[in-house]
């Protein structure tokens, strides 16, 4: 399988736990608990996945203090990122009048498809720095988005805006796949500075776990659960971790 079928088929992972994590949210509802031990499963994970496998990948090929400050070149572009397209906190619209709800959807939109891009580029370039990390961001990836669908879904369930939800989500499970082409495309292009945009994306995923899921779980309340979550992303982290990695450590 080429490398690009295989970066492909990877990122479809992310498509069908999208999915699942909508469709669970139009079973359970507004569960606070299971919310905030989802997001804190999807913080736990993000954090793990930059500061475990992808700036440590980064320093074993250029120097820490170049990855260091391109982790916060990559920060920097997604809170700039804020500013240059539509995005907004899903939590400031919870519970917001009905003739917000086609503008707020649309919002919740840009911002899950400005981080699934990222994640897709990740994914991409960690697999063009070793298969075995490439399939671990994947799998870790997808399981992220599950419990992270679902807590995006739930407010925009309970302002009764299923149809436009889906589509949001759909157009959200299917930019992880477009991240993925563009981080192929960018290596492809410029190789040796795949250490950087592996240090650039989990500078991203730092921010979106910092900026936007650690607020959401406020939302919630439910520190214990959140922090049952966290754990739980802790133990997934290291189950994958050695059995996908531990012949290349």
């Amino acid at each position: 399988m080429s490398t690009y079928a295989a970066v492909l088929t990877l990122s479809l992972l992310s498509v069908v736990t999208t999915v699942m994590g909508v469709l669970l949210a139009l079973l359970i509802r507004e569960n606070d608990r299971a919310i905030a031990a989802g997001i804190g499963f999807s913080t736990g994970i993000m954090l793990l996945i930059a500061g475990l496998e992808l700036i440590p990948e980064a320093c074993a090929k250029i120097t820490p203090p170049h990855a260091g400050l391109t982790v916060a070149i990559g920060a920097a572009i997604l809170w700039l990122a804020n500013f240059s397209i539509p995005h907004i906190h899903l939590i400031a619209e919870h519970g917001e009048a009905d003739v917000r709800l086609a503008n707020s959807v649309y919002l919740v939109a840009m911002g899950l498809i400005l981080h699934d891009v990222v994640e897709g580029f990740a994914m991409a370039n960690a697999f063009l720095a070793s298969p075995s990390l490439g399939v671990f961001v994947a799998i870790a990836i997808a399981l992220h988005n599950l419990p992270e669908e679902l807590a995006v879904a739930v407010p925009a369930i309970t302002l009764r805006s299923k149809r436009f939800l889906i589509s949001a989500a759909i157009l959200s499970a299917f930019a992880e796949p477009v991240g993925a082409i563009a981080g192929l495309l960018a290596t492809d292009a410029y190789a040796e500075l795949n250490p950087y945009f592996l240090a650039v994306a989990a500078g991203a995923m730092i921010f979106v776990s910092l900026h936007e899921l650690m607020p959401m779980a406020q939302r919630y309340g439910r520190v214990g659960w959140f922090a049952a979550g966290f754990a739980l992303s802790i133990g997934v982290h290291q189950v994958l971790a050695w059995s996908l990695l531990h012949e290349v450590r």
